[in-house]
C-alpha cells in the first residue's frame, strides 16, 4: 500500500470511466514515494475460523494503493465515503458496499469521508507474516509491508527527510 495526503477538493472531481492500467497505477505509485509518507491510517488485523479480516481506517483526503492479493476477496466499505479507480472505471463506494476483489487488483483509492474498509480473506494462517506471504503480491516499491508497517529503507527515508526540513 501506498498513502499519501491529498487536496481531496481537486482530487474527487476526478471523473470518467477510463479504466487504470497496471502501469498507470505503478507509475502513479513510484510518484507517490517522492513525496512524504503519510502513516495517520490505521490498520487492525482479526482471525476467525479460516479467515483473515485487515480493517483500515483512513482520515478524509488521504490517497492511497492497495495491496494486490493473490486471491479473490471482498472488501466491505463500513463507515464513510471512498473514490476508488477500479478496474471498471471510477466508482464511489459508500458504508455499507461490498465488493469483490479479483485476485491481482491493483487499486487507488481516495478517501472522500473518514473511512474505514474490510478486507476478508481466506487463510488458515494467523501469523501477519505468513498471511502476506501467503495471499499478498510482494511489492518491492511499496514503503509498506507487513501489517502495513513502514519497511526500513521507507522509514530510513522518511527520517532523512525530516531530518533534511
Amino acid at each position: 500500500m501506498q498513502v499519501v495526503q491529498s487536496d481531496s477538493t481537486e482530487l474527487s472531481k476526478i471523473t470518467g470511466n477510463e479504466v487504470p492500467s497496471r502501469i498507470q497505477i505503478d507509475k502513479l505509485q513510484t510518484e507517490m514515494a517522492l513525496l512524504p509518507i503519510d502513516t495517520s491510517f490505521e490498520t487492525e488485523h482479526y482471525f476467525s475460523g479460516g479467515l483473515y479480516g485487515r480493517k483500515i481506517t483512513l482520515p478524509a483526503g488521504m490517497l492511497m494503493i492497495g495491496k494486490v492479493h493473490k486471491t479473490d476477496h471482498l472488501f466491505i466499505c463500513a463507515e464513510g465515503e471512498m473514490l476508488v479507480w477500479t478496474e471498471n472505471g471510477m466508482r464511489t463506494i459508500r458504508a455499507g458496499d461490498v465488493v469483490e476483489s479479483k485476485a491481482g487488483t491493483k487499486r487507488v483509492g481516495l478517501a472522500l469521508k473518514k473511512t474505514i474498509g474490510v478486507a476478508v480473506l481466506i487463510t488458515d494462517k494467523t501469523d501477519l507474516a505468513e498471511v502476506e506471504e501467503e495471499l499478498v503480491e510482494d511489492d518491492d516499491t511499496s514503503p509498506f509491508g507487513v501489517g502495513n508497517e513502514l519497511k526500513a529503507w521507507a522509514l530510513a527515508l522518511q527520517t532523512n527527510k525530516i531530518k533534511d526540513n
